[in-house]
């Protein structure tokens, strides 16, 4: 049974490589963000995309812990 799930996590992670790969390989076409007057350099639509949720994989975790943190306190104020 534990083989079993290692064959299934190596053919997971495996998709989803290849998945990104296509991905990354159709969207090669440069784009340049412009964001409150900064414009940003031209650069493939997939790095964009890429690195905006590189951000959000950092970002949001450490949202959820601040506000979890913040619940926690106002639940030992009310008690």
């Amino acid at each position: 049974m534990h083989n079993f799930k290692r064959i299934l996590l190596g053919v997971f992670i495996l998709l989803l490589v290849l998945t990104i790969l296509a991905f990354v390989l159709e969207n090669q076409q440069s784009v340049s963000l412009l964001f409150l007057g900064w414009a940003g350099p031209q650069l493939p639509v997939s790095v964009v995309v890429v690195a905006a949720l590189l951000v959000g994989m950092v970002v949001g975790p450490i949202l959820g812990w601040f506000l979890a943190r913040s619940s926690r306190a106002a639940r030992k104020r009310l008690v």
